[in-house]
């Protein structure tokens, strides 16, 4: 292992459903014959990355940076909120290593669209594509999920600190003036 500074993050998003379609998970828009509800395009999955890697950056999370309240972000496309989200930890020296997603959703069946949806992402991450890992799982018919009212996503993301910010404060030490 390299020696260095490592910081993991957890994101978690849920958004409902609704007669319509197609769904947009990872910038890729998945046939069915429901979509996802929200401010912006409702991408679920991107928005529990930039959860996952905000955290890992002590950043806050995504309604601190993109306000549902703001209409600037209305019908946004998530992948933009993600390459912002990437260059706000990249300007206080952190670099995303790689990235772990799990879809929970009864429908629709994701197959090889977790390809396409894990290649999209390391693009705009700048990671291969092997450094992303999408998967998809049901919630066995339980609850909101199960009842196919809605979709959740967790993440996981690691960085790595390839810089130090004049604006960013390290574990243990205090912040002057």
């Amino acid at each position: 292992m390299v020696p260095g500074n490592y910081r993991v993050g957890i994101g978690y998003d849920s958004h409902r459903l609704r007669p319509g379609g197609p769904i947009r998970l990872g910038g890729v828009d998945v046939p069915s014959t429901v979509e996802l509800v929200g401010h912006s395009d409702a991408d679920v999955l991107t928005h529990a990355i930039i959860d996952a890697i905000l955290g890992a950056a002590a950043l806050g999370d995504i309604g601190d940076h993109f306000p549902p309240s703001d209409e600037t972000f209305r019908n946004a496309d998530s992948l933009t909120l993600l390459r912002s989200a990437v260059e706000i930890a990249e300007a206080t020296g952190f670099k995303v290593v790689n990235v772990d997603a799990t879809v929970i959703a009864e429908a629709p069946n994701l197959g090889e669209q977790k390809r396409a949806m894990s290649h999209r992402l390391a693009e705009i991450l700048g990671v291969p594509s092997g450094c992303v890992s999408v998967k998809a799982s049901t919630n066995e018919g339980m609850g909101f999920i199960g009842r196919e009212e809605g979709i959740a996503v967790h993440a996981v993301a690691l960085l790595a600190q390839v810089g130090r910010s004049e604006n960013r404060t390290e574990p243990g030490e205090e912040r002057s003036g």
